[in-house]
């Protein structure tokens, strides 16, 4: 079936098409070439109609549209496509380019279904179905696991869009398949997420494996108080982390400082005062969450298993602090393991994980900051330059990619990338994502919820798909401000009557 032909300027990347009917961006198409069958992908559609070239009123309209109705010739569909490649080789993973531009005047025609399969749905190890093409609703959409694990992912769109589900969804593929993922849960979004083999943990900080410039970020001692800092550094010795009264000892050597008779010292024992307050203070606010005797907190991570840590209690100094923490000790324990492994080290080392791990970051912007270093940033730099060689795989999400270190985005081998308004976050995503065409970018703004567009090397092409539903997720969807207030003002006319009901009983007994 004939969909239209080539017309204008060719080139071997693109080239613009004239069609029977208005194609859909992110529809594939097929050209015949004398070297070859290429597939296309529709990057931008425009229809214009020859009875309202010149309108001027709406008199003039309204005539224009009966005039349009009569004339069948009257419409011009206009499809600008993306070269992706020639079709024999898609079919095996690798995209060439032709290096001779399709010939005005050649037919464009549609894909079979077979053609799309063999390159969007690989029957081959470690390809997951996480929905369906967009355009072509019979053809599942897979992606590759191993890619995103040694080549790292983002999943970036506006909020209620879909990235919460589609991290379950990959969550939920890889604990069947017995692996390892790590989900930095920032806003209680999966602890109630129910699927096979899943281990919550109430994110806890033991202070006695912190530095000195680490334990004041978890006792919110102020950027600006830096002689307070200073006491506590100070403070903070190696004999009050091995001690097994960590705060009493803690206290004690701020203790010491104070009742010191050293003359500098002396100088800063009003700012000791209110380190001994902030550190009697925090015992009792953080108590759930701090804590000397908990062991090493790594332990409580299960090898094989959908780990969800939620740092949902934490403040956003703390949370920063824990995630260094456990990034820092998770990309050491897969080098210890990688060494152990090709024989590299003379002496035993211990180690927790034997597999690859993959390791998901909510709310990106707040830990890996472009305007600002952290500690968690550091450390998720770090893995996204070295950790594909030790199998420590990131996911970063974010609906704010404008506010996400560029350095670290870039380094992100593949992206799902759904609907995004405002153009500073376009900017970015075009500066981090080098395959996606302007054109699809400028799709971002009419995607609809659980719509994304794939690219990098998690999938043999770029393409758009509507990922499926998480049946399993509880949370992260928008909450009902009206069904709640009904409950809420139901709730209060049964504690009224109840109340009015125990009045009377309470008359009727005197």
């Amino acid at each position: 079936m004939s969909l239209g032909f080539v017309i204008g300027e060719s080139r071997p990347t693109s080239v613009t098409a004239i069609t029977s009917r208005a194609l859909s961006v992110g529809e594939y198409i097929k050209i015949a070439t004398d070297e070859g069958e290429i597939l296309g992908l529709v990057e931008k559609s425009s229809i214009s109609s020859a009875a309202f070239t010149d309108v001027r009123n709406f008199d003039e309209a309204a005539e224009s549209t009966e005039i349009a109705e009569l004339n069948k010739r009257d419409k011009t569909f206009i499809a600008h496509i993306g070269i992706l490649g020639f079709l024999e080789n898609l079919r095996k993973g690798k995209s060439i380019i032709p290096a001779i531009p399709p010939i005005p005047g050649t037919e464009i025609t549609p894909p079979t279904k077979q053609d799309l399969e063999e390159i969007f749905s690989p029957k081959n190890k470690g390809w997951i179905k996480i929905g369906s093409l967009l355009r072509n609703k019979t053809v599942d959409a897979k992606i590759n696991l191993d890619k995103i694990v040694s080549r790292h992912l983002g999943i970036l769109a506006m909020t209620g869009m879909g990235k919460s589900n589609l991290v379950s969804l990959i969550t939920k593929q890889i604990s069947k398949l017995n692996g390892t993922v790590i989900i930095f849960d920032y806003h209680n979004d999966y602890t109630n997420l129910n699927i096979p083999r899943i281990n919550v943990i109430d994110a806890k900080i033991n202070p006695r494996l912190l530095d000195a410039d680490q334990l004041s970020d978890v006792l919110e001692i102020r950027e600006s108080a830096t002689v307070q800092q200073r006491v506590l550094r100070m403070a903070f010795t190696e004999t009050v982390k091995k001690s097994k009264e960590f705060w009493k000892k803690l206290e004690t050597e701020v203790g010491y400082i104070v009742d010191s008779e050293d003359k500098k010292i002396k100088e800063i024992r009003s700012s000791a005062y209110r380190v001994q307050d902030i550190i009697e203070e925090s015992q009792r606010r953080f108590e759930d969450i701090l804590d000397p005797d908990m062991g090493d907190p790594i332990s409580f991570i299960k090898e094989g298993r959908a780990n969800i840590l939620n740092i949902s209690e934490l403040s956003e100094k703390q949370a920063n602090v824990a995630l260094a923490f456990y990034l820092q000790q998770l990309l050491k324990d897969r080098k210890d393991a990688s060494i152990a492994k090709h024989g590299r080290s003379k002496r035993q080392r211990n180690y927790k994980f034997n597999s690859p791990i993959f390791v998901i970051i909510e709310e990106a912007h707040v830990f890996i900051p472009k305007d600002h270093d952290t500690s968690a940033k550091y450390w998720a730099a770090k893995i996204a330059r070295e950790g594909r060689k030790f199998g420590l795989g990131l996911g970063i999400v974010s609906q704010r990619p404008r506010s996400v270190d560029l350095n670290v985005l870039s380094q992100m081998g593949s992206f799902a990338i759904m609907k995004i308004i405002q153009e500073d976050d376009q900017r970015q995503i075009a500066s981090a994502t080098e395959s996606t065409s302007r054109e699809l970018i400028a799709q971002l703004t009419s995607l609809n919820v659980g719509d994304a567009v794939l690219v990098g090397q998690w999938t043999n092409l770029p393409s758009m798909v509507h990922v499926e539903e998480v049946k399993e997720k509880v949370m992260g969807s928008d909450q009902s401000a009206v069904d709640a207030w009904a409950k809420a003002d139901t709730m209060k006319e049964i504690a009224v009557e109840s109340t009015q009901g125990l009045v009377q009983k309470d008359l009727l007994l005197e």
